[in-house]
Order: structure tokens, then sequence, then C-alpha cells
């Protein structure tokens, strides 16, 4: 019974604490650290400044050392429904964990994947409620004849692809074809812009050649206007009052010839003429 019991190993207390529910706990129940059996549950019970939280007093071999980065699950024990605890270190810290029963040296009670698993239950069956119902709208008939649809459409444009297959093999033999008219067409290009160059500078030459010939033609203009124009209109004038004098002789040589000897014969003034009389 002394061997059994191991009243001679030296045990350190621990609390642990948590407001989740500890189903199957009980005291006696084994405290394992790290898969390994350091020491057994003393007490669970409500702590008595929050009936919210429950703590489990456990002892733990002496021999033992924790950091504050430990913290414990809840571990089932086969199918017999009774519970232990698993002590596990997050290494989140390096600090070491003092043995007693303060409130800042309590180790926390995580929930365990079946915990987790239990409590999210719910929420998984409403997401695969609704993941059915997604996929029922999907596998609509409607839905059915458009992916039958696509289908049929896909099966046309795979027989296309042997068609198309060979008819991109001849745009590729093409292709060396095709490169070198290109090369040609763009030395014919090349020789057309060196032309263009040279009646561009043609066309500049004769720019400036017709720019002197129209400031020529300007002057010309202005002596033309000037100069010339008025005394071709003074000589026509002239030549015209000259015709008509000899208009009038040649009318009056006609009518009476003796005048060329004789002169013209004197006439009576007619009236408004200078030296008219009345008749009395």
């Amino acid at each position: 019974m002394y061997w059994i019991g191991s009243f001679e190993k030296a045990r350190d207390l621990y609390v642990i604490s948590t407001r989740d529910s500890v189903t199957g706990l009980n005291p006696e129940s084994t405290v394992y650290y790290r898969g390994i059996a350091v020491g057994k549950v003393l007490t669970v019970d409500f702590d008595p400044s929050d009936p919210l939280t429950i703590l489990v007093e456990i002892e733990v071999d002496n021999n033992i050392r924790f950091t504050r980065g430990i913290f414990a699950t809840l571990r089932l024990k086969g199918v017999t429904g009774l519970t232990q605890i698993d002590l596990q270190d997050s290494g989140d810290s390096d600090e070491w964990l003092l043995p007693g029963d303060r409130p800042e040296q309590r180790i926390p009670l995580r929930p365990s994947l079946t915990d987790r698993l239990l409590s999210s239950g719910e929420e998984i069956l409403m997401k695969a409620e609704q993941l059915m119902i997604r996929l029922d709208r999907v596998l609509s008939d409607e839905n059915e004849e458009h992916g039958r649809e696509i289908l049929r459409n896909l099966n046309v444009v795979t027989a296309k692809m042997p068609k198309l297959e060979d008819q991109l093999g001849k745009v590729l033999e093409r292709m060396p074809n095709l490169i070198d008219s290109t090369e040609t067409t763009l030395g014919q290009i090349g020789d057309l812009t060196i032309d263009l160059k040279a009646a561009a500078n043609s066309v500049k030459v004769l720019g400036d050649r017709g720019d002197a010939l129209i400031a020529s033609g300007a002057n010309v203009g202005d002596v033309l206007t000037g100069t010339t124009l008025p005394k071709v209109h003074q000589t026509m004038n002239e030549l015209q009052s000259t015709m008509n004098q000899l208009k009038r002789v040649a009318n009056m040589l006609e009518a009476n010839p003796q005048a060329l000897i004789l002169g013209p014969v004197k006439t009576e003034p007619a009236p408004g003429e200078p030296g008219y009389e009345e008749p009395q």
C-alpha cells in the first residue's frame, strides 16, 4: 500500500481554472504532461468568489516544472466516459510558473478538439444546410439543361478543333513567305521615304522661287498701277478727242467739199448760241 500510494514522492499543488464544462472529471483522475502521467486531480469545485468559474486542484511531482505557457485540456479515457487532464506547453513564455493557489498562477483550461467540434456542430449543420440548399439550386432542371447545352457546345468545338489545327498549320506554313514579303515592302517603303524627302526638298526650293516670283509680280503690278496705266488712259483720251475732230472734218468735207478751199460756210446762230437774235 505504501508503494502503490507513492507516499515517498513529494508533489506540488497547482490550480486549473475554467468557465467551461468539465463533465467526467473527478478526483483521482490522472494528470498527464505531454503524454506522461505526472500527478492526479485532488478536487473539482466552484470558485467561492466567482460561481461561474470552476477550480480544479491537481498535484504534480515536484521534479516537474512548468512555464507560464502551460495550459490544460480534457482528454476522454476510452469508452468509460471518464475524463483526464492533459497539460501542454505552448512555448510562448520562458518564465517559470510557481506552484500554489494564486489567481495569477492558475493554469487555464482550453477546449479540446472534441469540445470545439461539438460546440461548432450546430454552426456546421447550419452551413451544411445552406450548402445543400445552394446545391439544390445549382442542380435545378434549368441549370441541368444549361449544363447539357454547354456540353453539347463543347462537343461541337472539340469536333472543329482538327479543322482549326489544319488551318493553323497552313497559316504557319505561309508565315515565311509573308515575312519575306513584309521585308520587301519595308525596303520599298524606305526607298519611297527617300524619294519623298528629295521631293520635299524640291518643293521647298520651288516654294522659295515662287516667293521671289510673287514679290517681283507685286512690284510689276505696283509699277503698272501707278505709272503705266495712267499714261495709257491719258493717251486713249487724247486719241479719242483726235478721232472726234477727224470725224467732224470728214463730215464737213463730205457735205461741202469746197470748204477745204473756201473754208466752212458760215451759218446763222441757232437759238441759245452767241449772236442769235429773235426775229422781229
